[in-house]
């Protein structure tokens, strides 16, 4: 990182500041009893809920400075994309209609922290399951589904469409709306280990689909349109996520810093460069466009493909509608992590 100045951020004064005070008050829950942020953090709850903007920048730029995101090769661009929290038809029971199970963690599963016995490798977990005294990975998803009822993973709920459910994994949370009307929300638990393999590329490598059609409407579309193919699809990726049942709240799905996401201002990140929970400005532009999309969002969530320092996921919001812009975003953007004075780089 590059000690910068708030007039490097482009359009930072014309950001509305209080639409992501929410969200930094949230960050202030999981911070403040670390040291460097216990002093910005205990000033941010005495401002209460609503301040007026003025009093949020000026408490801002006087307490916190802004520091350049660069990458190992000192290049300041990345790519920025986008997630959200699907909403999927599911029930309790099983039915014709509700044929796909939600699975929770395998009890057989063992998680094995390298960190524990050599912390130059802390963060590096193994999946694996034991066949007599010896560790051998865990089952794909094609090994999984093969094994139906016989599956050592406990089903939480069963859903309405496969796909849906895929992308469901692939947010990592989301909510089941059950034929009553009601919402269960579901968050990440685990994963079987294996590496996360795009189902759209699979699709453009096999010819099915030209690049600029691999979205998850194109995917969708292609898979109604051939249902003997499903498994074949979906097993091409043999990472499987697991879920847990969430309490149920109003806000938005619990990230990776322990507090509810807000639409528009989370973002997921590599905590191995950015902070958890600490404020991040991201310069970008709107999925599809060359429209600036430029603001003070907060570290809150990290995710599985998002590895590198300038590099970042979007977080806009439940539905379908936040889908929309979700699987279109695919920018190039440049980050300004934002730390409070006393701290200097991490």
């Amino acid at each position: 990182m590059q000690r910068t100045d708030w007039n490097d951020l482009p359009d930072w004064r014309s950001d509305d500041l209080a639409q992501a005070w929410p969200a930094l008050r949230l960050s202030c829950k999981a911070l403040a009893k670390q040291a460097r942020w216990q002093r910005v953090c205990d000033e941010a709850q005495r401002l209460g809920e609503t301040p007026n903007p003025g009093a949020i920048r000026q408490f801002i730029e006087n307490r916190f400075s802004p520091w350049a995101v660069r990458n190992p090769d000192g290049s300041a661009d990345g790519l920025i994309t986008g997630y959200y929290e699907p909403i999927i038809k599911g029930n309790r029971t099983r039915s014709e209609r509700f044929a796909w199970p939600v699975h929770g963690v395998p009890s057989d599963m063992l998680t094995i922290d390298f960190g524990d016995l050599y912390p130059d490798l802390r963060g590096q977990r193994l999946r694996g399951r034991l066949v007599g005294n010896k560790v051998v990975p865990y089952w794909t998803r094609a090994e999984l589904d093969r094994m139906q009822d016989r599956s050592p993973a406990p089903t939480l709920l069963w859903a309405a469409d496969p796909i849906d459910l895929f992308f469901l994994q692939v947010q990592g949370s989301g909510r089941v709306e059950l034929p009553d009307g009601s919402q269960v929300r579901i968050g990440y638990a685990d994963q079987n280990g294996h590496p996360y393999q795009s189902i759209g590329r699979w699709l453009v490598n096999q010819g099915e689909l030209p690049l600029e059609k691999a979205s998850m409407d194109g995917i969708k579309s292609w898979a109604k349109s051939n249902p003997g193919r499903l498994a074949e699809l979906l097993h091409s990726n043999p990472s499987y996520v697991f879920f847990k049942e969430m309490p149920a709240s109003n806000g938005g799905p619990t990230g990776a810093l322990g507090v509810p996401l807000t639409a528009g201002r989370s973002l997921a990140v590599d905590p191995r460069t950015i902070p958890l929970g600490a404020p991040v400005f991201l310069a970008t532009t709107t999925p599809n466009s060359d429209r600036p999309l430029r603001r003070l969002m907060l570290a809150q969530d990290t995710g599985g493909a998002i590895k590198g320092a300038v590099r970042a996921d979007f977080f806009w919001g439940p539905g379908p509608d936040a889908g929309a812009q979700a699987g279109r975003m695919r920018q190039q953007g440049r980050m300004w992590v934002i730390l409070p004075n006393e701290s200097g780089a991490l």
